[in-house]
């Protein structure tokens, strides 16, 4: 668990070497996309379980959260899209997993208001249907509008392009997502990125996330870097 410097951690399996069984955890990504998977498989490495896990969706049966879910180290997510996983669905259907499905939307706002400092906020989003049930209703205007509380978890974790020494990330195209949002959520931020750069070397003009939110950093190694899913069309001569 020795540290280089400063925020700069040696590698995955020392930067959540202190996650503990129960945390909850706040993971960027979208479908396979721009996900931390070397936090994620350190995890996997370190056997922590009864894991609440808040990310826009699950990974796939052996790949993303999807590898923490087959070895049972997922209690709850919380989620918007919960396709492409059948272990998932197995899970969810036996009891095993607890699920709260929360509309896309919805699920990063409540991210950046729990990184903002504010507790909760209003959306039309979802009124009339079961993601209200059990939620404070009120007009605005003559509109309905639900309560919905911001989400900070004990950890966050996520996948940058480039970062610098003191936590300042670079997010590259599609892969930026939801990351920046998780980074802000995290009591404990970390990060794994793609370049590792000396102080300055950044444009400050295009950083993403300041180094304020951020706690830890290492290098990733051995990205794969998969597509969720790959559909190929036949062209004929």
């Amino acid at each position: 668990m020795l540290r280089a410097m400063g925020k700069v951690y040696s590698d995955a399996t020392a930067a959540v070497a202190d996650i503990r069984d129960g945390a909850t955890l706040a993971v960027g990504g979208f479908g396979l996309c721009g996900i931390p998977e070397n936090a994620i498989t350190a995890l996997r490495e370190n056997g922590v379980r009864d894991l609440t896990v808040v990310s826009n969706n699950c990974g796939v049966d052996d790949f993303g959260l999807g590898i923490l879910l087959a070895n049972h180290q997922i209690r709850k997510m919380v989620s918007s899209y919960v396709g492409e996983n059948k272990i998932f669905e197995q899970q969810f259907l036996s009891g095993e997993l607890e699920v709260e499905l929360v509309p896309q939307g919805t699920l990063a706002e409540r991210m950046r208001a729990g990184g903002s400092g504010i507790p909760g906020f209003y959306t039309p989003t979802g009124v009339g249907t079961p993601i209200a049930d059990g939620k404070e209703l009120r007009d605005f205007d003559g509109v309905p509008y639900l309560l919905e509380h911001a989400i900070t978890a004990d950890f966050a974790l996520v996948r940058a392009w480039k970062g610098d020494r003191l936590g300042n990330l670079v997010f590259r195209k599609t892969a930026r997502n939801f990351n920046p949002l998780v980074a802000m959520a995290g009591r404990v931020t970390i990060a794994e990125v793609e370049e590792l750069v000396e102080v300055g070397e950044l444009d400050g003009d295009h950083v993403h996330t300041p180094g304020v939110f951020v706690q830890r950093v290492f290098v990733a190694q051995g990205l794969e870097k998969r597509i969720e899913r790959r559909t190929v069309t036949t062209v004929e001569a």
